[in-house]
């Protein structure tokens, strides 16, 4: 008995008789009020708990050797598909012209209707008989060998179609002066395409797979049959505005897509006001990895821009198209799911109870004392 007596002692919470309780509107007020508070202040504790929380680390990129996956999905209201080309060039040396695979262009109306979709490329019809190699038309059950009108670079060498000999003329250094006069051109109907998409626009989309160093890629009209030598100027001029670059950026990514991130040309579009020219994006690409709450990790990338155009009357005269550059930030950002620990939550609910309950205390305390104050003045009559 001794040791309870000694325990009931230590009670730090002493209990007042209900008789001397004095129960006040305020107090009521004051009550109704900080429950209400600590209500909303557990529910929005009690959200941060259930759902992860997102922890952000910098560290430095050390990683080499890796690739890196461009997605795009852009339109050109009045460039055809057929002219339209998708170069990629880095400062390792690799360059790509005319990139078709993984590529599907859409030729559009002028009101942005779709009217074909394709992959990358012409196309086009082939005739029945077309001429071989040995400058005879193709027979009855002979194999087609098409001829590259002397580029070959070994006795089998075949050209079986307008690409391949525009490969073979510039691996020579040669330039294709009429395209008409090739065999394999005309019969893909390389011209008479021009002459059809007339007036018409393309959507492009799909994603390159690009060294992980500073670089471009780029759309422009017919860019890569100047690398052959073609001369377009006379095909362009089938278009009604041969050199308008507008364009709207329906998506632009790099990496796989992670929870918040933020593509800030997603949406996109300049509209050509005068001259043609070349419009630029100069973008920092900065490495990202997320982590989920499971552990699951996805590489990724972020990226900021800023744009510049660049008018045709400025000398060097610029090729007209969209270029974008890239380059990479030396820093990698890791974002780490995370969900708080329940002893934390405990910690912070018991906060907020006491927390409200003390300053709702005071705040009784003092309207109490406060009105007990001004009564007394009142019957003493010094308060009027």
């Amino acid at each position: 008995m001794e040791i309870l007596n000694k325990l009931k002692n230590l009670d730090a919470y002493p209990k007042i008789n209900e008789d001397f309780h004095t129960r006040t509107f305020s107090g009521g007020v004051v009550t109704v009020i900080s429950s209400i508070i600590i209500l909303f202040l557990f529910i929005s504790e009690t959200r941060l708990f259930l759902y992860s929380a997102t922890e952000t680390k910098l560290i430095v990129d050390t990683s080499r050797g890796e690739r890196l996956r461009v997605n795009f999905d852009i339109t050109f209201p009045s460039i055809a598909c057929t002219l339209l080309s998708v170069d990629t060039v880095d400062i390792s040396g690799e360059q790509h012209h005319d990139i078709r695979h993984d590529i599907i262009k859409k030729r559009l109306d002028h009101l942005g209707n779709v009217i074909e979709a394709r992959q990358g490329g012409i196309g086009a019809p082939k005739i029945e008989k077309p001429l071989q190699k040995h400058g005879g038309r193709l027979a009855h059950n002979e194999a087609y060998c098409g001829t590259c009108y002397g580029a070959e670079t070994s006795d089998d060498q075949c050209c079986n179609s307008c690409e391949e000999v525009r490969e073979a003329y510039q691996k020579k250094g040669w330039a294709m002066s009429n395209v008409d006069l090739i065999d394999q051109c005309s019969r893909e109907g390389f011209v008479q395409k021009v002459k059809e998409e007339d007036g018409e626009g393309c959507n492009i989309h799909g994603f390159l797979d690009v060294n992980k160093v500073a670089g471009n890629f780029h759309f422009s009209p017919g860019k890569s049959f100047h690398h052959s030598g073609i001369n377009l100027h006379d095909l362009l001029a089938f278009q009604k505005e041969r050199y308008n670059i507008s364009h709207k950026i329906n998506k632009l990514s790099f990496g796989k897509e992670f929870p918040g991130v933020v593509n800030p040309l997603d949406g996109a579009q300049w509209k050509q006001g005068g001259s043609s020219g070349m419009y630029q994006y100069f973008i920092k690409v900065v490495p990202t990895i997320y982590s989920d709450i499971r552990g699951h990790k996805i590489h990724s990338n972020q990226f900021s821009v800023t744009e510049h155009f660049r008018d045709e009357n400025v000398h060097p005269k610029p090729l007209a198209g969209v270029y974008f550059y890239y380059d990479f930030s030396p820093i990698k950002v890791i974002f780490t799911e995370e969900n708080k620990s329940f002893l934390h939550f405990l910690t912070q609910l018991c906060a907020i109870i006491g927390g409200v309950f003390t300053v709702s205390g005071i705040i009784d305390a003092f309207i109490y004392h406060g009105n007990r104050t001004i009564k007394k003045k009142r019957e003493l009559g010094k308060y009027r």
